[in-house]
């Protein structure tokens, strides 16, 4: 079997509705994993589930409509996807979102709220995802992280600040979980074309642009694609890194 199979694994992934979220659905289960997709819109969420029976028709999927930020409910599809699927052996963090402004115009409840929503609700499936991996003594989680989140931006203090911490996040869980064969790592994407992306100032998308060697804007599946390789046996020895995944735009 190729080291890059995931045959009878079965994943999770929240902010599973679109964009990255739905390109790592597509991509895990086209390695021959089953999925649990996690997001709030149940509309959206089926469509990943099209997308997914597309590239693997024999992919079983499970779909949980739920607010990450609630440790109950993130502790809820866990054991619902064990229930249902028979294991858990990927677990990607995708959801997030982006709340832009200066230092000066971020109010209080603002920097929370991008804490709660992009680093929070990760805590609470690593937390949620740790006990059936370390039994099972195997097991990788990823992290979606941002490239903000390695280099800091201005304009975007609350949500670079929560990208931030999810890689301390990943090494911290990596050095605890190592011994167990439970591997976790972050991926830091650089601009992605996502709906997230799409409302970016025409100026500002060409100052990018210009900064990157490869001259182009990412597509979700250029993130889907090392996600993928993250979570299988290729990636075997690779635990409590950080991969940036932008066309390289910050060498």
């Amino acid at each position: 079997m190729s080291p890059f199979s995931l045959s009878g694994k079965v994943a999770i992934v929240t902010g599973a509705s679109r964009g990255i979220g739905r390109a790592v659905s597509v991509g895990l289960a086209e390695a021959g994993a089953d999925v649990a997709l996690v997001g709030r819109d149940r509309t959206a969420l089926d469509e990943t589930v099209a997308a997914v029976a597309a590239v693997n028709p024999q992919a079983r999927t499970a779909v949980f409509e739920a607010d990450v930020t609630d440790a109950a409910a993130v502790d809820a599809f866990v054991a619902a996807t064990v229930a249902q699927l028979g294991r858990v052996d990927i677990a990607v963090a995708n959801a997030g979102q982006a709340v832009d402004g200066l230092l000066m115009r971020t109010k209080a409840a603002d920097f929370a709220k991008m804490i709660d929503v992009n680093l929070t609700s990760a805590f609470h499936l690593v937390a949620a995802v740790t006990k059936p991996m370390m039994k099972q003594r195997a097991g990788s989680i990823v992290l979606m992280s941002s490239i903000v989140g390695v280099s800091g931006n201005a304009g975007q203090v609350a949500y670079a600040s929560a990208k931030a911490g999810l890689l301390g996040l990943a090494k911290s869980v990596a050095k605890e979980l190592g011994s167990r064969n439970v591997r976790v790592n972050a991926v830091a994407p650089g601009i992605i074309e996502t709906a997230m992306t799409e409302s970016m100032p025409e100026k500002a998308r060409a100052h990018y642009l210009a900064s990157i060697a490869l001259g182009r804007a990412g597509t979700p599946e250029d993130v889907s694609g090392v996600v993928t390789f993250l979570c299988s046996d290729a990636a075997r020895y690779v635990t409590g890194q950080t991969v940036v995944v932008d066309g390289g735009f910050l060498m």
